[in-house]
């Protein structure tokens, strides 16, 4: 377990770089999954790592667990570093960048919003 002065930073980066609210995640992450067939049960839809974005944005700091905090750890680098391809100008969107887009969406980052 990480110390409290690790665990406050840890805190403070992973809601810096995760934008999107919890209702915000969890429409996302069923949006995404959905097929013009059916859509997921809540508690199903998205990928592992942006369930547990989920979890943890619903959880209280002194909740966090060993697995939370390796995950924070993982969307913070993750964000961060896709987050530096985003500020090179490109002249206009490509398909790449709406991948790009959708996989930080489904952590809950949305590069859009401000």
């Amino acid at each position: 377990m990480a110390d409290a002065l690790e665990l406050d930073t840890l805190w403070e980066d992973f809601h810096r770089v995760v934008n999107m609210t919890s209702a915000e995640l969890a429409a996302w992450l069923r949006v995404r999954d959905a097929d013009d067939e059916a859509e997921p049960l809540p508690e199903e839809a998205g990928t592992p790592t942006g369930r547990h974005v989920l979890a943890i944005l619903q959880k209280r700091r002194t909740d966090l667990t060993d697995a939370d905090i390796r995950v924070m750890y993982r969307v913070v680098d993750t964000v961060d570093a896709l987050a530096d391809l985003e500020n090179e100008p490109e002249p206009e969107a490509t398909p790449e960048d709406t991948r790009r887009r959708h996989r930080l969406m489904t952590l809950g980052h949305d590069p859009l919003k401000p």
